[in-house]
């Protein structure tokens, strides 16, 4: 009987508890759900077959017998301790699954893990993960009918349903970790356009957008991701001109952020002072230095911003101008701003969060220059059981069951790029209405 530890209770997890424990019937799995908050962890189990308990990678004895228990982890704790996972999986000799990117200390557990015949999979969520998996299924088909890929773009968002608060400016709501959404793009974006590296500093990322149009679902904006020139080699793309991953968002949400990011308002290297008594508004004049004029005012003529521009009416709706108190003791800017945005864009009862990813390849065959659009979409049933739940947590899900079934023979740290994991993953995402499209 295969035992299977979930780590994390927290909005991305519904979609994943719910496929593993659908296999509980089907298979006779033993299923763990272990979270910081164990009344979290029973919620998301509800009266079904599995055992809730408290987890704490901190807590390094309990975490360690917890993990030893299990055939196989899979862990939506928070990404910057998913080494700590890793290591005790390694010495534990447990299998290791996540939504997360790969980063340096868990790419140098490669070796390790693929000696001893573990796979480590990460990358296997929405943004990563479906992404590169529906990429390199267009890719491989390409290069099979004789194709040569020139140049590949990709952008995926995290956006809200049409119908769900419309008077909303930002067509935006928190639908993944806060804390994520106000630190992103803080590093570098590196990226290859037709044959030129560019590198886009933070300060200048919400400047440099990409339109994006999406067949049946209208215009949007995107952004550099990170790094987009590692995926070179990921994807067996050498040579080619141009090569960009990025986020989606709505028209205008990009011009509207950039204030706060040129303010300074999404910085978090220091701790803000007074902060205890401080309002919304006091909070965003802490970061201007005109006198005599309203925050507003300033902001105005500091971006030279026209009366009643759309920025200004994002800020607005957003609160940022309130007399209301910002009720935090202590935090950095980002912290601060993460907190304000969290009273108005929070998902309430009965909001729908939106996915859209978008995909544009072009290819020489036989001499003509060929193109295709590919694009995908999913709109959450409510606010427990998002889209950004299902798209993160299912391919997850699924990856674990071709594990144990073993029908994932790959070992080592790895992504989901190869056909042995991407074909039957996308397969079976169909049946949840998660697919894709070549427009």
């Amino acid at each position: 009987m295969p035992k299977i530890l979930i780590l994390g209770a927290g909005r991305s997890s519904s979609s994943l508890i719910d496929y593993v424990l659908t296999q509980v019937e089907k298979f006779g799995w033993d299923v763990t759900v272990g979270d910081f908050s164990p009344q979290a962890a029973q919620e998301r189990i509800g009266k079904r077959k599995a055992t809730a308990i408290a987890f704490d990678i901190q807590q390094t004895e309990a975490s360690t017998a917890t993990i030893a228990s299990a055939d196989v982890v899979i862990s939506l704790i928070p990404a910057h301790l998913h080494p700590l996972v890793a290591k005790i999986c390694l010495v534990a000799g447990k299998h290791l699954l996540t939504a997360s990117y790969v980063s340096a200390e868990m790419k140098s557990f490669h070796e390790e893990a693929k000696n001893k015949g573990l796979l480590f999979l990460n990358e296997c969520g929405l943004d990563p993960g479906i992404d590169h998996m529906s990429a390199m299924q267009v890719i491989d088909g390409i290069k099979s009918e004789g194709g040569v890929l020139t140049s590949f773009e990709s952008f995926t968002g995290g956006l809200i349903a049409p119908e769900t608060d419309p008077e909303n400016p930002w067509r935006y709501k928190f639908t993944w970790n806060p804390r994520n959404v106000v630190m992103a793009g803080q590093s570098t974006a590196k990226y290859l356009q037709d044959g030129e590296y560019k590198f886009i500093p933070y300060q200048q990322l919400f400047q440099r957008i990409t339109p994006v149009t999406v067949p049946g679902f209208g215009e949007y904006e995107g952004y550099a991701n990170r790094d987009s020139l590692s995926y070179l080699k990921t994807y067996q793309l050498q040579g080619i001109k141009t090569m960009l991953r990025g986020t989606l968002r709505n028209k205008g949400y990009c011009s509207a952020w950039n204030i706060l990011v040129q303010l300074g308002c999404c910085d978090d290297s220091y701790q803000m002072e007074r902060l205890a008594t401080m309002t919304h508004r006091q909070f965003m004049n802490s970061f201007l230095d005109l006198r005599g004029s309203s925050a507003e005012a300033k902001i105005e003529m500091m971006f030279g911003l026209p009366a009643k521009s759309e920025e200004m009416r994002r800020l607005i709706w957003s609160d940022l101008f309130s007399d209301e108190p910002v009720g935090l003791e202590k935090g950095t800017p980002a912290q601060v701003l993460e907190h304000i945005l969290n009273k108005k864009w929070k998902l309430k009862t009965g909001d729908k969060d939106f996915i859209v990813m978008w995909h544009r390849f072009r290819f020489l065959k036989q001499g003509t220059e060929k193109e295709i659009q590919a694009y995908l979409t999913a709109k959450g049933d409510n606010e427990i059981h998002t889209a950004m739940a299902k798209t993160v947590g299912l391919p997850l899900g699924i990856a674990a069951k071709l594990l144990v079934q073993g029908r994932i023979k790959q070992r080592g740290v790895v992504i989901p790029v190869s056909s042995e994991i991407y074909e039957p993953v996308l397969n079976e995402l169909k049946d949840f209405g998660i697919r894709l499209f070549h427009g």
